[in-house]
Order: C-alpha cells, then sequence, then structure tokens
C-alpha cells in the first residue's frame, strides 16, 4: 500500500504565503550516510576567500559586505562575511562580540533607507563553511511580505531600477564608513547631456531586463550541493558593482572595526549629518 502523502500545512493559508491553488507536499527523500562537503571544506575551493575587496561595497580589516550581482525585488539584499575563514560556530570571543556590533550597525544602516520598513537577518550554512549573514530589508507598507516568506517574494517581486539600487548600495556604504572600514560603492553617474531628439528621450531599457533576476533563493551560496554523482561548476560567490580594482586604488583608509569594548556605539547621534550618495548631507532625523 502506498504511503499516504502528509497534509498540506496550515502555513499555506497565510496572507503571505506567496502561491495559491492546488499544493501537495514532496515525500521526504531517504537520509544519506554522508553530508557533501560545501564551499571551502576538504578540497573544495571557498570563493569568498579567493574574492578581491572590490567585489565587496565596503570592507574592513576583519569584516566584508556584498550584494548580489544585479537589483532584486527587495529595495536591499546584503551579505556580511568575516574575512577569516571560520563559521559561525568557530568565531573567536572578539569576532563573536564584533559580530553582533557588525549585525546591530548594518541593519541600522539598510533601515536608514527610503521605503524599508523592516530588516530580516538570516543566517542559512548548507552551502558554503565561510560565515555569510543576510540582510533582506522589507518594503515599507508592503504587510504581504511579512514573516518567513520573504525570500521567496525576492524572486518573484520585480527587481527594482539599477539606479535606485546602486544609490542605495552607496548609502549603506557611507554609512558604514561613518564608524571606519572602506567604503567602495558608488552611486550612479547623472546624465547631465539633454537627449538629441524625443525619441532618445524615451527610458532606456536595461541591459538585464530579459534577464532573470537574482535572488536569496537562487544565490549558488545558499543551494546544496547534490548528495550523489558529479559536482556542477559553482558560480562565483563575489559579485562585482561595475567598477574595477583600478578605480579603487590609492592610499587605504583606516580598516580596523573597533571593538565593542572600546567604541560602544552602534549609530550616529541623532541629528548628526551623514554622507547622501550625491554628496550632500542630509540627517538622520530625516
Amino acid at each position: 500500500m502506498q504511503d499516504t502523502p502528509p497534509s498540506v500545512p496550515d502555513f499555506t493559508q497565510w496572507p503571505s504565503f506567496p502561491f495559491e491553488g492546488d499544493l501537495r507536499v514532496k515525500q521526504l527523500d531517504d537520509p544519506v550516510p554522508v553530508e557533501p562537503p560545501r564551499k571551502g571544506e576538504g578540497l573544495r575551493e571557498c570563493t569568498a576567500c579567493g574574492a578581491p575587496d572590490e567585489a565587496y561595497i565596503w570592507v574592513s580589516e576583519r569584516w566584508r559586505v556584498r550584494a548580489m550581482d544585479r537589483p532584486t525585488g527587495l529595495p536591499m539584499v546584503l551579505i556580511l562575511e568575516s574575512r577569516s575563514h571560520l563559521d559561525l560556530g568557530d568565531l573567536p570571543n572578539l569576532l563573536a562580540a564584533e559580530l553582533g556590533v557588525m549585525t546591530v550597525r548594518l541593519e541600522r544602516a539598510i533601515r536608514s533607507l527610503d521605503d524599508v520598513a523592516r530588516v530580516h537577518v538570516n543566517r542559512w550554512g548548507d552551502g558554503s563553511a565561510h560565515l555569510h549573514m543576510w540582510f533582506l530589508a522589507r518594503p515599507l507598507g508592503r504587510l504581504q511580505l511579512r514573516g518567513t516568506f520573504l525570500p521567496l517574494w525576492d524572486s518573484i517581486l520585480p527587481p527594482i531600477s539599477e539606479a535606485q539600487w546602486r544609490e542605495n548600495l552607496a548609502l549603506v556604504a557611507a554609512w558604514l564608513a561613518e564608524f571606519g572600514g572602506r567604503p567602495l560603492a558608488e552611486p550612479p553617474r547623472i546624465q547631465w547631456q539633454a537627449p538629441s531628439s524625443l525619441t532618445d528621450a524615451a527610458p532606456a531599457t536595461s541591459e538585464r531586463a530579459d534577464e532573470e533576476a537574482a535572488s536569496v533563493i537562487e544565490a549558488a551560496a545558499e543551494i546544496p550541493e547534490p548528495a550523489s554523482g558529479s559536482e556542477p561548476d559553482a558560480a562565483p560567490e563575489s559579485t562585482t558593482l561595475g567598477t574595477s580594482a583600478t578605480e579603487h586604488t590609492g592610499q587605504r583608509q583606516g580598516d580596523v572595526l573597533e571593538a565593542p569594548a572600546d567604541r560602544g556605539e552602534v549609530a550616529p547621534p541623532a541629528g548628526t549629518p551623514r554622507v547622501a550618495a550625491s554628496g550632500t548631507a542630509r540627517s538622520t532625523d530625516s
């Protein structure tokens, strides 16, 4: 007699569940005796360790922050990584304490963006043995996106404009740089030239309009490797923001992140101006 498939759980009826219609639960596979190695384990190369600083939006002596390779459906998706090849449970006390400070700083930096209501912080570790924490911004007023299904909605929503995405990245990088480190994300260049004809005035179509948007779910770092068979070539985990290494050469600023005991604050005091992407100052109270 065939096994009766389990019933569909109640969360499929939640308003935040992104799908509707007839659903059924997959049969659970048998457990494997030995789990496959993650990236950075055994003989598998760690793409995070091999990525240059120019692939990130902000770097310091012990931490780096990177983005997806192109805009997604959410206002911001960022990944906090340690420089050292360590997983979460391997962090020494200093880095463990700094991880808490960095988590609060990055959450506040993302939440300072316009139209961001909440920032979800997630840690998955099935794809890579190198510590990486996900930060996902939920758009303001989008109550249907509340809760645990936000990564799924990131794959469904249309991607935001690349100009807005780059401006958001530059703002977050500048916010983090108030506490040290080096910002690498740059705002989009302003098009000063007027169109030569009405035809040219039409909005330009994004070069990636026909491409499927990247997302948290589709990120290579979070897709577990097959339990058996040949392993596919993994896509590079690091991403670039359209800038070359030569554009970021020059003297490095102070990269040392203060330990929590040395500097307790995690956000600039209210009313302190911060640098916007356009180069003007704006208050944190706005």
